[in-house]
């Protein structure tokens, strides 16, 4: 086997893929509600991104904002992102005339989808199969009972890492180059899009809870603003709230400046009673 992982022009090594995929480990390091796995994002492919533009300074400075973009995904299959990025980002150093958002387009297009299948079988089922039989060794006093623990949790989660790493950078590349041959990668693009902000509107909906009790009575019937606003749009005002931030963000606005003003507005808004969250 050569010392490259994939065809004959790929410059990651062995030693590259090794690095990201231990660095993986330290993806929530710098967790922050920002850019959430960001930094930890980066700073696992940061290795093999040097690199592949290792005779390119700005190529590297541009590679490394694109990818300190926010990003957040269940940390397991998260390597399989990563692969998938590095691929992407060989193919845009070997020809510059391709769109670089579609690296970001398809990494938030892949966050709702694998978190998803990565939540029900690492927290709902790993996670809860190696407690059980943690406990049912530590009940018997057994003194094996934490090792039971963390390896039945982290057997298939060093499994999911490594293989889900190989898997999204040579299937990431083959893919990839498919789509330029193609002339594809444009609808693929708009397509990622498409379902990182469907992915967005599903967690607003979820995450942001606001809504208006006011309430009052006209004749016998009781009018209750909520009721009305949600025949509207459903999450209509967590849908505004989310928008006036990202205006805000567009504008040039810093984030402490934001997080103070949704505090003092929410409190003011809360205190008499216009608002609930």
């Amino acid at each position: 086997m050569t010392e490259t992982m994939t065809a004959s022009k790929s410059a990651i090594t062995k030693s590259d893929f090794r690095s990201v995929f231990w660095r993986s480990f330290a993806l929530m390091g710098s967790f922050n509600y920002e850019r959430m796995q960001s930094l930890g994002f980066l700073y696992s492919i940061l290795k093999p991104l040097k690199r592949i533009y290792a005779d390119d300074e700005e190529g590297l400075k541009e590679a490394c904002k694109r990818h300190i973009a926010a990003f957040n995904m269940t940390c397991a299959p998260s390597t399989f992102v990563m692969g998938i990025s590095l691929a992407m980002e060989e193919s845009y150093a070997r020809d510059k005339e391709l769109d670089t958002s579609s690296v970001n387009a398809i990494k938030v297009s892949l966050m709702g989808p694998l978190s998803g299948i990565g939540d029900t079988f690492f927290w709902g089922i790993f996670r809860v199969l190696a407690c059980s039989l943690g406990v049912a060794f530590a009940q018997q006093g057994n003194p094996i009972a934490p090792l039971v623990l963390l390896l039945v949790f982290n057997i298939p989660n060093f499994l999911v890492r490594w293989f889900g790493l190989k898997l999204g950078y040579t299937q990431g590349s083959s893919f990839i180059e498919r789509l330029e041959r193609g002339g594809q990668m444009q609808l693929v693009t708009h397509c990622a899009g498409i379902i990182g902000a469907v992915s967005i509107g599903t967690m607003i909906a979820m995450w942001v809870s606001i809504t208006c009790p006011l309430s009052f009575t006209l004749g016998e019937m009781t009018i209750t603003i909520q009721e009305y606003l949600d025949q509207i749009i459903p999450k209509l005002l967590p849908l505004l709230c989310t928008l006036a931030v990202y205006g805000a963000l567009k504008k040039g606005t810093k984030v402490g400046t934001i997080i103070v003003a949704i505090v003092v507005i929410g409190f003011v808004l809360g205190l008499t009673g216009l608002i609930a969250m």
